[in-house]
């Protein structure tokens, strides 16, 4: 199973479910929208606002991600001017990158820019762990249409933003509501961006896991996984 693709809204668990069965399939592990906070976060730091710019950070930065699903890890070059390699893994999850990446991410030369990295990781992990899980928000539809398995991982609105706020809670007190209206918010601006909009396709099988736990969720996919190997 070379690449298996998990798409799917913010706070559907693709994250965690993508780690628990790459770990299982002792394949590799690729978190696309790491990348896209990345880049949000060299932005900031930069004081860079226009397109251009924004998406020569990708080169300039160096954006690399450690594919081990045991490790994963998002680092970069910063400062820039020098060449020290900065582990980004827990600032890009702060909550003024969570506001701000959305509109990093619809910028045409930024998903551009960023699907040649993809790619190249994808490949990456294919060669060094024989297969690659990614996850994102067009993965089956753009970055690797022609993955082997294409998964869109959802769940309601109420569910995403109770997991959301169980995250969030060790960084600060936010309540679910307002988890909710900021997932809601940004599930209109991802599906609504010109370059790659987040949608589901005819070849996507769709997992609703908005009534199942981790362990659940791995589980049901795994079997997706078994059946498309014995049936091809």
């Amino acid at each position: 199973m070379p690449v298996i693709a998990i798409d799917g809204p913010s706070g559907a668990g693709k994250s965690s479910v993508s780690k628990g069965i790459a770990l299982r399939g002792g394949w590799g592990y690729l978190d696309t929208g790491a990348l896209y906070r990345g880049l949000t976060w060299l932005s900031l730091q930069e004081g860079v606002t226009s397109p251009e710019e924004v998406a020569k950070l990708v080169q300039i930065g160096k954006l690399n991600f450690n594919l081990d699903a045991s490790a994963p890890k998002l680092t970069a070059k910063y400062p820039l001017e020098q060449q020290g390699i900065t582990d980004l893994s827990e600032v890009i999850r702060e909550e003024l990158i969570t506001n701000v990446v959305s509109g990093i991410s619809a910028i045409p030369q930024v998903r551009a820019e960023l699907l040649l990295l993809q790619r190249e990781l994808i490949q990456k992990s294919i060669n060094e762990f024989g297969g690659a899980v990614v996850e994102g928000r067009d993965i089956g539809t753009t970055v690797w249409p022609d993955a082997e398995l294409k998964i869109y991982l959802t769940a309601d609105v109420e569910a995403r933003a109770i997991r959301r706020q169980a995250q969030l809670s060790e960084l600060s007190e936010i309540s679910a509501v307002s988890v909710a209206d900021s997932l809601a918010k940004r599930d209109a601006i991802d599906s609504m961006r010109a370059a790659s909009p987040l949608k589901q396709s005819e070849d996507q099988i769709v997992l609703d896991a908005t009534y199942l736990n981790l362990e659940e969720t791995i589980h049901a996919l795994w079997n997706l996984i078994e059946e498309r190997t014995v049936n091809g």
